[in-house]
């Protein structure tokens, strides 16, 4: 099966080889599809999918888009299936995040449970290799998985090291938004609203940037370039009254992102005089791709969006603002 495919997105309707590829990629991650469909996305396909996306962190609306079908393509690999190292692009997937989690239970820091092999993996690779008795090259192979198997097994730890980090981190940041550098995303459409939300911050001294960029990708690689201490996405879900979500996977959780994310419902229930929904830990591409607290803020229409702008953007000035005078630190 090829890890590329076109037609991107698949949904209820589609046929072809593509749908079959996705089917069989289903199927071998446990997700049952009904055999008088093969090759034809309907019913179970689409249960299927839903399923898939629920399970691994994604917001689960049975279509197979881009982030649905990266996330299978990772999910095949298994921590010895091939070696890890750091390249360009980066390596991706779930035996990436497997080694990440196992040199966090083992002390040393892989950065976030991620599934991508950056410098910080890297360096822990090497780190590790070098307690072992190992040459330090930073690649993940053989040898490095049978000291795995010699070592790694010994140690359970539900403290990663990465949690460790990000709690330090909360601890020692100042308690206003003055000298804060914030990254306001949106995909494009949310313009104005991203811009009240600047004007708001700024006027509590943070250093704000606006990010409009088409694809989580890009507005995560901006966010990084320029060193947010904290990210607050803006987008639209029509499919839903709207939600707020922050990092969560397997082994990991943002603490900074889950208390930005409370703080973003607490205050935009109040400001739009209606509850919403408990925040959300998902595995989206912006929030895994970000190397900082982030939340994203998905709004129930954009016509709300336009229409209370001024609310919202109210309500998310206090909630940063909230935010960084009671930190997350357990």
């Amino acid at each position: 099966m090829s890890s590329e495919v076109n037609g991107l997105p698949l949904e209820r309707g589609a046929a072809g080889e593509a749908v079959r590829d996705l089917q069989h990629r289903l199927i071998s991650r446990g997700h049952a599809v009904d055999p008088a469909e093969l090759g034809v996305f309907a019913t179970s396909t689409e249960a299927a999918v839903s399923a898939f996306q629920q399970a691994c962190g994604l917001r689960p609306n049975g279509r197979c888009d881009d982030a649905t079908w990266s996330s299978l393509v990772e999910a095949g690999y298994r921590l010895g299936d091939r070696l890890l190292y750091l390249r360009t692009p980066m390596q991706r997937g779930d035996d990436v995040a497997q080694l990440q989690r196992r040199l966090g239970s083992l002390g040393f820091d892989a950065g976030r449970v991620d599934g991508i092999f950056g410098p910080d993996t890297e360096r822990a690779v090497r780190e590790f290799q070098r307690n072992a008795g190992l040459a330090a090259d930073g690649i993940f192979g053989p040898d490095t998985d049978r000291a795995f198997g010699r070592l790694g097994n010994r140690v359970e730890q539900d403290v990663m090291v990465a949690g460790v980090r990000e709690r330090q981190r909360l601890r020692d940041r100042p308690d206003t938004l003055a000298g804060h550098r914030v990254a306001v995303g949106e995909p494009g459409g949310l313009g104005a609203l991203a811009r009240a939300v600047r004007h708001r911050l700024a006027a509590h001294g943070a250093e704000v940037v606006v990010l409009t960029h088409a694809t989580s990708s890009g507005l995560a690689a901006e966010a990084n370039a320029f060193a947010a201490d904290v990210y607050l996405g803006l987008g639209i879900d029509d499919q839903s009254d709207g939600c707020v979500a922050y990092y969560r996977t397997e082994g990991f959780e943002s603490l900074g992102g889950h208390g930005l994310a409370d703080a973003v419902v607490a205050e935009l229930s109040d400001a739009l005089d209606a509850p919403m929904a408990e925040p959300m830990g998902l595995r989206l591409p912006i929030l895994r791709e970000t190397r900082m607290p982030a939340v994203v803020c998905l709004l129930g229409s954009a016509e709300e969006a336009v229409i209370r702008a001024e609310e919202i953007a109210d309500g998310l000035s206090r909630a940063l603002d909230r935010w960084v005078q009671q930190p997350r630190t357990p």
